[in-house]
Protein backbone atom coordinates (compact mmCIF):
# COMPACT_ATOMS: atom_id res chain seq x y z
CA UNK A 1 0.00 0.00 0.00
CA UNK A 2 2.79 2.55 0.84
CA UNK A 3 4.08 2.23 -2.94
CA UNK A 4 0.55 2.76 -4.03
CA UNK A 5 0.27 5.89 -2.35
CA UNK A 6 3.72 7.16 -3.82
CA UNK A 7 2.81 6.45 -7.36
CA UNK A 8 -0.18 7.99 -6.60
CA UNK A 9 1.28 11.57 -5.33
CA UNK A 10 3.62 11.06 -8.06
CA UNK A 11 1.20 10.91 -10.39
CA UNK A 12 -0.34 14.15 -8.95
CA UNK A 13 2.55 16.23 -10.51
CA UNK A 14 1.99 16.71 -13.48
CA UNK A 15 -1.81 16.93 -12.97
CA UNK A 16 -1.17 20.14 -10.61
CA UNK A 17 0.82 21.37 -13.46
CA UNK A 18 -1.69 20.74 -16.14
CA UNK A 19 -4.01 22.78 -13.61
CA UNK A 20 -1.80 25.37 -13.17
CA UNK A 21 -1.06 25.94 -16.64
CA UNK A 22 -4.65 26.24 -18.23
CA UNK A 23 -5.34 28.41 -15.03
CA UNK A 24 -2.74 30.83 -15.85
CA UNK A 25 -3.42 31.21 -19.80
CA UNK A 26 -7.11 31.19 -18.92
CA UNK A 27 -6.52 34.06 -17.07
CA UNK A 28 -4.05 36.05 -19.77
CA UNK A 29 -7.02 35.89 -22.59
CA UNK A 30 -9.22 38.14 -19.80
CA UNK A 31 -8.31 42.00 -20.80
CA UNK A 32 -6.31 43.93 -18.21
CA UNK A 33 -4.38 42.70 -15.46
CA UNK A 34 -4.41 43.28 -11.49
CA UNK A 35 -2.63 46.81 -12.23
CA UNK A 36 -4.84 48.31 -14.99
CA UNK A 37 -7.02 50.23 -11.90
CA UNK A 38 -3.40 51.68 -10.74
CA UNK A 39 -2.92 52.65 -14.19
CA UNK A 40 -6.77 54.49 -14.08
CA UNK A 41 -6.04 56.59 -11.10
CA UNK A 42 -3.74 59.87 -11.91
CA UNK A 43 -2.02 59.35 -7.92
CA UNK A 44 -0.26 56.26 -9.28
CA UNK A 45 2.63 57.14 -11.32
CA UNK A 46 3.96 56.01 -14.41
CA UNK A 47 7.33 55.21 -12.54
CA UNK A 48 5.93 53.06 -9.70
CA UNK A 49 3.19 51.20 -12.45
CA UNK A 50 6.86 50.43 -14.07
CA UNK A 51 8.01 49.18 -11.02
CA UNK A 52 5.23 46.82 -10.24
CA UNK A 53 6.02 45.46 -14.09
CA UNK A 54 9.76 44.91 -13.63
CA UNK A 55 8.63 43.37 -10.18
CA UNK A 56 6.30 40.50 -11.00
CA UNK A 57 7.65 40.47 -14.76
CA UNK A 58 4.50 41.80 -16.69
CA UNK A 59 6.78 43.25 -19.61
CA UNK A 60 7.96 39.89 -20.01
CA UNK A 61 6.30 37.08 -22.48
CA UNK A 62 3.62 35.36 -20.90
CA UNK A 63 5.34 32.18 -20.78
CA UNK A 64 8.20 33.40 -18.74
CA UNK A 65 5.52 35.10 -16.34
CA UNK A 66 4.15 31.69 -15.93
CA UNK A 67 8.28 30.65 -15.59
CA UNK A 68 8.86 33.09 -12.60
CA UNK A 69 5.30 32.03 -10.56
CA UNK A 70 6.69 28.32 -10.97
CA UNK A 71 9.98 29.54 -9.34
CA UNK A 72 8.14 31.09 -6.52
CA UNK A 73 6.08 28.03 -5.79
CA UNK A 74 9.25 26.07 -5.56
CA UNK A 75 10.58 28.51 -2.85
CA UNK A 76 7.21 29.04 -1.05
CA UNK A 77 6.05 31.88 -2.29
CA UNK A 78 2.64 31.99 -4.49
CA UNK A 79 2.90 35.51 -5.20
CA UNK A 80 0.89 38.83 -3.89
CA UNK A 81 -2.07 39.71 -4.06
CA UNK A 82 -3.08 43.41 -5.27
CA UNK A 83 -6.94 42.84 -3.84
CA UNK A 84 -6.15 42.13 -0.19
CA UNK A 85 -2.69 43.85 -0.01
CA UNK A 86 -1.51 40.70 1.13
CA UNK A 87 1.18 37.67 0.08
CA UNK A 88 -1.64 34.95 -1.89
CA UNK A 89 -0.49 32.82 1.06
CA UNK A 90 -1.85 34.29 4.04
CA UNK A 91 -4.77 35.41 2.28
CA UNK A 92 -5.44 31.45 1.56
CA UNK A 93 -4.56 30.15 4.69
CA UNK A 94 -6.45 33.14 6.88
CA UNK A 95 -9.68 32.06 4.57
CA UNK A 96 -9.09 28.19 3.87
CA UNK A 97 -9.54 26.95 7.49
CA UNK A 98 -13.25 28.71 7.67
CA UNK A 99 -14.54 26.94 4.76
CA UNK A 100 -12.69 23.64 5.69
CA UNK A 101 -14.82 24.14 8.52
CA UNK A 102 -18.25 24.31 6.82
CA UNK A 103 -16.80 21.42 4.30
CA UNK A 104 -16.03 19.22 6.73
CA UNK A 105 -18.97 19.61 8.59
CA UNK A 106 -21.12 19.16 5.78
CA UNK A 107 -19.42 15.94 4.97
CA UNK A 108 -20.02 15.10 8.64
CA UNK A 109 -23.93 15.68 8.68
CA UNK A 110 -24.10 14.47 5.25
CA UNK A 111 -22.79 10.85 5.45
CA UNK A 112 -23.90 10.36 8.72
CA UNK A 113 -27.55 11.32 7.49
CA UNK A 114 -27.06 9.27 3.39
CA UNK A 115 -25.40 5.86 5.05
CA UNK A 116 -28.72 4.99 7.17
CA UNK A 117 -31.11 6.82 5.39
CA UNK A 118 -30.03 4.40 1.71
CA UNK A 119 -30.25 1.44 4.13
CA UNK A 120 -33.50 2.29 5.58
CA UNK A 121 -34.88 3.39 1.94
CA UNK A 122 -33.89 0.11 0.60
CA UNK A 123 -35.00 -2.02 3.54
CA UNK A 124 -38.43 -0.42 2.93
CA UNK A 125 -38.48 -0.35 -0.57
CA UNK A 126 -41.92 1.72 -2.71
CA UNK A 127 -42.87 1.74 0.62
CA UNK A 128 -44.94 5.48 1.52
CA UNK A 129 -41.47 6.59 3.43
CA UNK A 130 -39.35 5.75 0.38
CA UNK A 131 -41.14 7.29 -1.94
CA UNK A 132 -41.20 11.18 0.31
CA UNK A 133 -37.38 10.44 0.79
CA UNK A 134 -37.17 10.11 -3.20
CA UNK A 135 -39.21 13.01 -3.91
CA UNK A 136 -37.45 15.10 -1.98
CA UNK A 137 -34.13 13.96 -3.13
CA UNK A 138 -35.84 14.86 -6.29
CA UNK A 139 -36.47 18.40 -5.02
CA UNK A 140 -32.87 19.06 -3.74
CA UNK A 141 -30.95 17.64 -6.80
CA UNK A 142 -33.27 20.14 -9.20
CA UNK A 143 -32.92 23.50 -6.90
CA UNK A 144 -29.75 25.52 -6.89
CA UNK A 145 -28.36 25.87 -3.77
CA UNK A 146 -27.92 29.73 -3.70
CA UNK A 147 -31.60 30.05 -4.30
CA UNK A 148 -32.54 27.51 -1.21
CA UNK A 149 -30.06 29.29 0.51
CA UNK A 150 -31.65 32.80 -0.34
CA UNK A 151 -35.26 31.20 0.17
CA UNK A 152 -33.99 29.96 4.12
CA UNK A 153 -32.59 33.47 4.43
CA UNK A 154 -36.20 34.61 3.67
CA UNK A 155 -38.13 32.04 6.18
CA UNK A 156 -35.72 32.22 8.92
CA UNK A 157 -35.64 35.95 9.36
CA UNK A 158 -38.65 36.21 10.87
CA UNK A 159 -38.18 32.63 12.93
CA UNK A 160 -34.44 34.36 14.50
CA UNK A 161 -33.73 30.58 15.80
CA UNK A 162 -30.31 31.34 13.77
CA UNK A 163 -27.87 33.96 12.58
CA UNK A 164 -28.53 35.13 9.16
CA UNK A 165 -25.31 35.58 8.17
CA UNK A 166 -21.51 35.95 9.26
CA UNK A 167 -19.34 33.21 11.14
CA UNK A 168 -18.99 34.46 14.57
CA UNK A 169 -21.09 37.41 17.01
CA UNK A 170 -19.94 40.60 18.11
CA UNK A 171 -19.15 39.53 21.15
CA UNK A 172 -17.30 36.15 19.75
CA UNK A 173 -14.05 37.47 21.62
CA UNK A 174 -15.47 37.32 25.35
CA UNK A 175 -16.62 34.08 25.04
CA UNK A 176 -14.68 30.94 27.08
CA UNK A 177 -13.59 28.45 24.44
CA UNK A 178 -16.32 26.12 24.61
CA UNK A 179 -18.71 29.17 24.11
CA UNK A 180 -16.73 29.96 20.87
CA UNK A 181 -16.90 26.39 19.28
CA UNK A 182 -20.92 26.56 20.16
CA UNK A 183 -21.17 29.96 18.63
CA UNK A 184 -19.58 29.43 15.58
CA UNK A 185 -21.47 25.87 15.40
CA UNK A 186 -24.71 27.87 15.45
CA UNK A 187 -23.41 30.21 13.28
CA UNK A 188 -22.65 27.36 10.65
CA UNK A 189 -26.31 25.76 10.49
CA UNK A 190 -28.27 26.72 8.14
CA UNK A 191 -24.97 26.79 5.14
CA UNK A 192 -24.48 23.44 6.42
CA UNK A 193 -27.98 22.20 6.04
CA UNK A 194 -28.20 24.37 3.01
CA UNK A 195 -24.92 22.37 1.40
CA UNK A 196 -26.54 19.13 3.04
CA UNK A 197 -28.95 18.94 1.02
CA UNK A 198 -27.89 19.94 -1.83
CA UNK A 199 -25.49 17.20 -2.38
CA UNK A 200 -27.25 14.14 0.12
CA UNK A 201 -30.05 14.02 -2.22
CA UNK A 202 -27.99 11.61 -5.14
CA UNK A 203 -25.94 9.86 -2.45
CA UNK A 204 -28.94 8.52 -1.13
CA UNK A 205 -30.40 8.02 -3.94
CA UNK A 206 -27.04 5.92 -5.57
CA UNK A 207 -26.48 4.31 -1.49
CA UNK A 208 -30.48 2.53 -2.03
CA UNK A 209 -29.82 1.33 -5.51
CA UNK A 210 -26.32 -0.35 -4.00
CA UNK A 211 -28.27 -1.91 -1.42
CA UNK A 212 -30.98 -3.23 -3.39
CA UNK A 213 -28.80 -4.95 -6.02
CA UNK A 214 -26.64 -6.33 -2.97
CA UNK A 215 -29.94 -8.00 -1.50
CA UNK A 216 -30.41 -9.41 -4.71
CA UNK A 217 -27.06 -11.10 -4.55
CA UNK A 218 -26.93 -15.38 -4.05
CA UNK A 219 -25.12 -14.96 -0.78
CA UNK A 220 -27.90 -13.21 0.95
CA UNK A 221 -30.23 -15.69 0.09
CA UNK A 222 -28.03 -18.37 0.91
CA UNK A 223 -27.25 -16.43 4.60
CA UNK A 224 -31.07 -16.29 4.60
CA UNK A 225 -30.75 -19.78 4.20
CA UNK A 226 -28.29 -20.77 6.89
CA UNK A 227 -31.01 -18.93 9.65
CA UNK A 228 -28.94 -15.80 10.12
CA UNK A 229 -31.18 -12.71 10.75
CA UNK A 230 -31.87 -9.96 8.65
CA UNK A 231 -30.38 -7.44 10.60
CA UNK A 232 -26.89 -9.02 10.66
CA UNK A 233 -27.12 -9.61 7.00
CA UNK A 234 -27.31 -6.52 6.10
CA UNK A 235 -25.06 -4.66 8.56
CA UNK A 236 -22.19 -7.29 8.65
CA UNK A 237 -22.32 -8.00 4.80
CA UNK A 238 -24.76 -5.88 2.93
CA UNK A 239 -23.76 -2.63 4.04
CA UNK A 240 -19.38 -3.56 3.51
CA UNK A 241 -19.92 -4.09 -0.38
CA UNK A 242 -22.64 -1.32 -0.93
CA UNK A 243 -21.06 1.11 0.65
CA UNK A 244 -17.53 0.65 -1.77
CA UNK A 245 -18.91 2.59 -4.43
CA UNK A 246 -20.19 5.45 -2.08
CA UNK A 247 -16.05 5.89 -0.73
CA UNK A 248 -14.99 6.56 -4.18
CA UNK A 249 -17.90 9.30 -4.70
CA UNK A 250 -16.77 10.59 -0.90
CA UNK A 251 -13.13 11.40 -2.45
CA UNK A 252 -14.94 13.27 -5.19
CA UNK A 253 -17.33 15.20 -3.30
CA UNK A 254 -15.00 16.18 -0.40
CA UNK A 255 -13.26 18.18 -3.10
CA UNK A 256 -16.24 19.46 -4.94
CA UNK A 257 -17.47 21.11 -1.57
CA UNK A 258 -14.65 24.03 -1.89
CA UNK A 259 -15.94 24.72 -5.08
CA UNK A 260 -19.73 23.85 -4.28
CA UNK A 261 -19.89 26.49 -1.15
CA UNK A 262 -18.69 29.62 -2.84
CA UNK A 263 -21.70 30.47 -3.39
CA UNK A 264 -23.17 29.51 -0.01
CA UNK A 265 -20.41 31.48 1.51
CA UNK A 266 -21.81 34.37 -0.15
CA UNK A 267 -25.47 34.40 0.40
CA UNK A 268 -24.47 34.09 4.04
CA UNK A 269 -21.50 36.24 4.43
CA UNK A 270 -19.23 33.17 5.91
CA UNK A 271 -15.89 34.36 5.38
CA UNK A 272 -14.52 31.87 3.31
CA UNK A 273 -12.84 31.55 0.01
CA UNK A 274 -15.84 32.08 -1.94
CA UNK A 275 -15.78 35.69 -1.81
CA UNK A 276 -11.87 35.75 -1.86
CA UNK A 277 -11.73 33.67 -5.57
CA UNK A 278 -14.74 35.82 -6.78
CA UNK A 279 -13.20 39.42 -5.92
CA UNK A 280 -9.66 37.64 -7.60
CA UNK A 281 -11.92 36.84 -10.88
CA UNK A 282 -13.67 39.83 -11.22
CA UNK A 283 -10.04 42.08 -10.44
CA UNK A 284 -7.69 39.85 -12.71
CA UNK A 285 -5.96 39.07 -9.45
CA UNK A 286 -3.65 36.31 -11.40
CA UNK A 287 -1.22 34.88 -8.09
CA UNK A 288 -4.87 34.99 -6.04
CA UNK A 289 -7.06 32.52 -8.65
CA UNK A 290 -3.77 30.61 -9.57
CA UNK A 291 -2.70 29.84 -5.78
CA UNK A 292 -6.80 28.93 -5.15
CA UNK A 293 -6.81 26.60 -8.35
CA UNK A 294 -3.50 24.86 -6.76
CA UNK A 295 -5.13 24.55 -3.52
CA UNK A 296 -8.29 22.62 -5.07
CA UNK A 297 -6.13 20.57 -7.03
CA UNK A 298 -4.41 19.13 -4.19
CA UNK A 299 -7.56 18.78 -1.91
CA UNK A 300 -8.88 17.25 -5.39
CA UNK A 301 -6.15 14.94 -5.11
CA UNK A 302 -5.70 13.92 -1.32
CA UNK A 303 -9.61 13.51 -1.74
CA UNK A 304 -9.00 10.54 -4.05
CA UNK A 305 -6.22 9.54 -1.59
CA UNK A 306 -8.34 9.40 1.14
CA UNK A 307 -10.67 7.80 -0.53
CA UNK A 308 -8.37 4.76 -2.11
CA UNK A 309 -6.90 4.04 1.74
CA UNK A 310 -10.38 3.69 3.11
CA UNK A 311 -11.59 1.51 0.17
CA UNK A 312 -8.20 -0.56 1.00
CA UNK A 313 -9.14 -0.28 4.74
CA UNK A 314 -13.04 -1.53 3.87
CA UNK A 315 -12.03 -4.56 1.45
CA UNK A 316 -9.34 -7.02 1.76
CA UNK A 317 -9.35 -7.77 -2.08
CA UNK A 318 -8.00 -4.39 -2.62
CA UNK A 319 -5.51 -4.58 -0.10
CA UNK A 320 -3.97 -7.80 -1.64
CA UNK A 321 -4.04 -6.61 -5.16
CA UNK A 322 -2.21 -3.47 -4.11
Amino acid sequence: MPRVIMKRLLSAIPTLFAMAVISFFVMKLAPGDFLSGMRADPLVSPEMIHAYERQYHLDAPQWQQFGYWLVGICKGDLGYSFTYKAPVSAVIVSRAANTLILSLLTVVVTWALVIPLGLWCAQRKDSAGDRLVSFISFVSLSTPGFFVAVLALFCFKELGWFPLGGMRSLSYDLLSPGARVLDVLHHAVLPVAILTLGSAGSLVRMMRANVLEELGKPYVRAARAKGIGMRRVMYAHVLRNAINPMITVFGYQFSSLLSGAALVEIVFAWPGLGRVMLDAVQSSDYYLVMGGVLISGVLLIAGNLLADILLAWADPRIRETA
